[in-house]
């Protein structure tokens, strides 16, 4: 009989349990038998068969409105080696599986890629891109899933705190989950209108000094000082803390796939007591709250978007999979589904799978940074303007444009 083993891996995303109500209610519509492989690859690895449950259309016909995974998640990483790798083929084998389905983000997609060619084609592999980071390599405005429903519930709860902010007349630096790019914290950033977004694709490539960003985020406090305001929310990319010196940082935790564990180390925290120590020399106290937001959006229920996308990815990843598929990552497009095949998603410099990017020369961009507070060079030219920035700032006309004026500089090519 032919045999579908679901399995999600990485972090929670909102939509994951209707991607598998729509694979399971597929498959067995077309007399195939389900298995569910509990968190991830992890039993898998340990070749446990007794995490692993029959699935049936009763049983998951109105999950698609829940948020979490039935099936639970884990970051267990079966390309971690040749070991365990044969460990998962070898205990997928014995389950009898002739189809796999694996709902994850890049690391996720990346072991199915590699499970794929280490089965030679023995078992049909599919993957269904899942992650609030938006930063899989699909086409341009392609979502993955859980993304819209992330933004949608971020920017309800920054709502809150700029509420806070103009009540207390303090400032929040909100560091937003996204390892590698930006786009959850401009998605939300931008929704929610705060004052200001700082995502590492706005830097040249290579290393960010950690002062840059705090310059960054002093001379908006300043700025805003000068419009009257002694309140704002800053939000933060997570990814911003891979690319400053190591040095910086000091030491750091890892998981299974090497990606340092970035939620531990506060970057929010560390930007806030770095600007809050350098206005304080200059006799200037502001009150400013470091938070991290992530954790509260991966497991919301899926809006309405997440959950018409995501049945109609598991759909068309079980039908893929039943018509002979294999070996590739299943998007929509223009309202088609369109397979694309794990080597077209590898990266050749670094044989992972490539990561999608915010590009910061879109108009979609440019947009967001028109109502971001920062210093521009009509602030440095106009001299009433550098003569409130500079009062406003604790500094002489000369010292503000010393200390700040390479801001302006660096930006200059920003969005255009």
């Amino acid at each position: 009989m032919r045999t579908l083993a679901i399995l999600v891996g990485g972090g929670p995303a909102p939509g994951i349990n209707a991607v598998i109500a729509a694979a399971v209610i597929e498959a067995r519509n077309a007399g195939a038998r389900v298995l569910g492989c509990h968190d991830g690859y992890r039993w898998l690895i340990a070749k446990d068969v007794e995490h692993v449950e029959e699935l049936e259309i009763a049983g998951v016909s109105r999950i698609h409105f829940d948020g979490g995974s039935v099936l639970g998640t884990s970051r267990a990483n079966a390309a971690q080696s040749d070991e365990t790798l044969r460990a998962v083929t070898d205990t997928l084998g014995r389950l009898g599986i002739t189809h796999l389905l694996t709902i994850g983000g890049d690391d996720t997609a990346f072991a199915a890629s590699r499970i794929a060619q280490t089965l030679g084609g023995r078992i049909a592999v599919a993957h269904v891109p899942k992650t609030i980071d938006n930063d899989l390599p699909l086409p341009p405005e392609i979502p993955t899933f859980g993304f819209s429903t992330a933004v949608d519930v971020g920017k309800d709860l920054v709502r809150n705190l700029m509420n806070d902010a103009a009540t207390t007349g303090r400032w929040f630096f909100v560091t937003v989950m996204g390892r590698h790019a930006g786009h959850l914290a401009l998605g939300i950033g931008g929704a929610a209108g705060v004052t200001l977004t700082v995502i590492g694709e706005e830097f040249p490539p290579g290393r960010i000094d950690l002062a840059h960003v705090a310059d960054i985020l002093e001379a908006a406090i300043i700025k805003r000082r000068t419009h009257g305001r002694d309140h704002g929310v800053a939000m933060l990319a997570e990814g911003l803390l891979e690319r400053f010196d190591p040095k910086t940082l000091g030491a750091v935790e890892r998981d299974t796939y090497g990606n340092v564990r970035l939620a531990e180390m506060e970057l929010s925290r560390l930007l806030k007591d770095r600007v809050t120590a350098s206005l304080r020399k200059r006799g200037l106290e502001v009150g400013i709250v470091a938070l991290e937001l992530g954790y509260e959006l991966r497991c919301a229920p899926p809006g309405a978007f997440d959950i018409s996308y995501c049945r109609s990815l598991g759909y068309w990843a079980t039908r893929f999979l039943l018509e002979g598929g294999t070996d590739a990552i299943i998007t929509v497009q223009g309202g088609r589904s369109v397979p694309v095949p794990f080597s077209d998603l590898i990266d050749p410099a670094t044989g992972r799978i490539r990561i999608r990017y915010v590009d910061v020369a879109s108009d979609t961009y440019r947009t967001l940074l028109a109502y971001m507070i920062r210093l521009t060079s009509k602030d440095i030219e106009d001299p009433q303007s550098l003569q409130a920035l500079a009062a406003a700032g604790g500094l002489t006309e000369a010292a503000f444009v010393e200390r700040f004026g390479y801001l302006v500089a660096k930006n200059a090519g920003l969005g255009k």
